[in-house]
Order: structure tokens, then sequence, then C-alpha cells
């Protein structure tokens, strides 16, 4: 509706709608999706209101220049060290982090950027939390459309819409993000519903970038990386089926089909593919069911009610303990407004300490 009311143009609106769907289950026509759009344009990059870009030398460089600032200033840390469980003292105020090796991390307080399904669910013990907080982590809604395709190609695709130069150098739709499959809301909508009913989309949503046309370091010369967003893929798969090498293959299949109707050639140039589908990015990234804000962006898992109704400001109901990753308000994105308000509620308790 909100799309209609300011626009004509179908493959716009469409477009435009993708921004309203991404990382949810949900259709562009589900009440509340309209604030799903609004949150990815809300912020702004280097002045430009709504604009993203991109991390030179891939999203791991974001991580790691957190990492310097924060060893820099004093900070230990510790990679591959998978924490346990947290530790209570007898008063139930947490005192720090065990990990599976052993080692326990003894602190007065304890930040949590793990999402509040694994941070309560699995890192506490239930009865130090009450009933009605535990039944609500548990009835977050983390279903996950989202199948991720990385995709290693040996030059770059060229577009019927706006072939590639003679040279082979990136043109400036190389730099920016892709939207195929996108000519109509109806579309979006039609690959939602396969999805509902169990099977992968037959004609998925795919946002296509192409990092390396902005930073060459990520690939060798002449070769690019490109980067699939695609929805909508079912965490289980119709009649109990699980996403099987075979079952993974077959989606991919029909997402490079797709794109070689843009792209002739797409297929020839593809060197290796990574396919990690919903179950993937749980087991691998700790997202639960492959959400990738950790729980849906709907109005009823917003602002107060996020990630629970009176635990919105970051204090947990274990004292010392406090949620700041996506599943904290106000959800996720690469902005780290979570980290930062909750930052500022534990240094301002640590000072009553």
């Amino acid at each position: 509706q909100i799309l209609d009311h300011w626009f004509e143009s179908e493959p716009l609106k469409a477009t435009l709608a993708t921004d309203a769907v991404i990382g949810a289950m949900a259709s562009p026509h589900t009440p509340g999706s309209g604030y799903v759009l609004l949150h990815h344009v809300m912020g702004e990059l280097d002045g430009r209101r709504g604009a993203w870009g991109y991390v030179a030398g891939g999203m791991g460089a974001l991580s790691q220049a957190i990492a310097h600032v924060a060893t820099a200033r004093g900070a230990h840390i510790f990679a591959e060290k998978a924490v346990c469980h947290v530790l209570l003292g007898r008063d139930g105020q947490a005192q720090g982090v065990a990990l599976q090796d052993g080692t326990e991390v003894r602190s007065k307080l304890v930040l949590s950027n793990a999402s509040p399904q694994i941070t309560f669910l699995e890192l506490v013990p239930q009865e130090q939390l009450p009933k009605g907080f535990v039944q609500r982590i548990q009835q977050v809604d983390t279903r996950s459309p989202v199948t991720k395709i990385n995709v290693a190609v040996d030059r770059l695709p060229s577009f019927l819409a706006a072939p590639n130069a003679h040279d082979g150098q990136p043109l400036p739709h190389h730099q920016c993000s892709i939207h195929l499959n996108c000519e109509g809301t109806h579309l979006l909508h039609q690959a939602f519903t396969d999805a509902t009913h169990g099977h992968p989309s037959s004609r998925p949503m795919i946002e296509l970038c192409i990092p390396s046309a902005l930073d060459p370091g990520l690939a060798p010369p002449g070769c690019h990386v490109v980067s699939l967003f695609t929805q909508y893929t079912p965490s289980m798969l119709a009649g109990g089926r699980s996403w099987d090498e075979q079952a993974r293959n077959a989606y991919a299949d029909t997402v490079f089909d797709c794109i070689e109707d843009y792209a002739p050639g797409f297929k020839a140039s593809v060197i290796g593919r990574d396919i990690l589908t919903p179950p993937d990015l749980e087991r691998i990234f700790g997202l639960p069911g492959g959400n990738i804000f950790h729980g849906g962006m709907s109005l009823d898992q917003l602002y107060f009610a996020r990630p629970a109704p009176s635990y919105s400001g970051y204090q947990s109901p274990v004292p010392g303990l406090y949620l700041c990753g996506s599943g904290a308000h106000p959800g996720g994105g690469v902005m780290g407004a979570a980290g930062r308000n909750a930052a500022q509620v534990a240094i301002k308790d640590f000072r009553h300490l």
C-alpha cells in the first residue's frame, strides 16, 4: 500500500519491495512489511540518507577494524573459543563465562551479541529465568527465507540490458545492487507462496552484488566474486525433507538458470560456489532458523517487545547480563546501534558495582 501510494512503475515498486521482505518470511502484501523497508533506508552513509556501501576488504574487514580499536584500548579477544555457559553467583548475578575448553573468564558484566535463543535458552540455566520470559523467547518467530550463495567467476556478468564494455572493466551497474526476478510484486508474492508450502521458489528473488568490482583485491585479476542473497527457501522442505547436497545444488541451479536468462554466459563463468541454506546459516553463524536479524522484524517483535516486553532496555532477568546483538532493539543491520546502546546501559550500571 505504501509503495502504491508513492510510485506507479511496477518494476520500481517491486525492487523497493525487496527491502521490505529481505530476510523475512513475508510477502510485500504482508501487513507490517513496510516497516522492514523503512528499517533498511532510515540510516545514512557519508551523509547520504538511505545509502548502503561495501566494506573494503570484505565484511570481515569491519570485524577486524573493531577488533583493532578494541585491542588498542586494552581488550583481549579470544577467537574460535566457544562459550559453554554464563557463570552465575549464588545471588544469580552474572560473573563471567565458561568456555568449552574449561577456561573461565571472570567479569562483573557479561554482554552477549548471540541471539536471544542462544543467550537465554542455551547459555543460562532455565531455572534462573522467569517462566514467562523463557516462553516469550521460545515463541520468537525466527523463520527465515534466505539462502546465501557465494560465487567465484572468471569474468564479469554481461547483462542483456547493459552489455559489458569491450575492455571488460566494471561498469556503474556492476558496482551496485542488482535485483533480478523483480519485474512485479506478484513475482515476489508467488515466490513467498512457494516457500510457505515447503518448496524453494521456482523463480526466486535474487539480489546480486559484485563487491570485487569496487574492491579488486577480493579476487585475482580478471576474476570476480559474486554475492547472491536469495529468497524464498523454507528451513524445512515439504514432506519433512532436509536440505541435503542434492536439494542445495538443485536450488542453486534454479538461481543460476534465472541469472543466465538475464546474463547469458554466467553459468559458464562460474569457477566455484558456496551454498548456505537456512539450516547452514544457523549451524555456522548461530542465526536462529537462519534469520539474519535473530528474529523477525515484525511489529510484534520490535521496539518495547524486542526481545521481550519489559526487557527492551538491554538488561536481562539475570543481573549483569546484557543483550547487545540483532535480537535487541532496534534490530538487525550493520549499524551497531544495539551494541552502542547496550554498552551505554552497561557502563552506567558498572559505575554502581
